[in-house]
């Protein structure tokens, strides 16, 4: 991570970190990622099996919390286009595992969605 990266103003010399907590930011807003915890903590509930990650039901539910917390960042820093555009990547590639998962097993697409508050097109 960045060490020794000082901003000046004034006669003033402020720390990177110092920023960041002069701003209350935590570290998973600085770094826009799941932490292992969380993800682990959506693994097991929706996992079909012992260390499935490959379901789509996982992957529906990761992607979901990716984009809560991206939503979130979008509604403080509006201008982060890029951001904004991966956001609606995650969103498109959640709609086609939902609509792939609809089509194979409507039981679990149902269970999903219910779960995860999210609505049936």
């Amino acid at each position: 991570m960045i060490k020794s990266i000082f901003f000046k103003t004034g006669a003033a010399f402020f720390d990177f970190y110092d920023i960041i907590a002069f701003f209350n930011l935590t570290n998973q807003e600085v770094t826009m990622a799941l932490d292992s915890a969380k993800k682990a903590e959506i693994v097991a509930k929706f996992a079909r099996k012992e260390k499935d990650t490959g379901s789509p039901e996982v992957q529906i539910a990761l992607l979901t919390a990716r984009v809560e917390e991206l939503t979130e960042h979008l509604k403080i820093y509006k201008k982060d286009h890029s951001s904004r555009l991966g956001l609606l990547k995650m969103v498109g590639r959640r709609k086609r595992l939902m609509k792939y998962l609809k089509a194979k097993d409507y039981a679990a697409y149902t269970k999903v969605i219910a779960e995860l508050n999210l609505r049936d097109k």
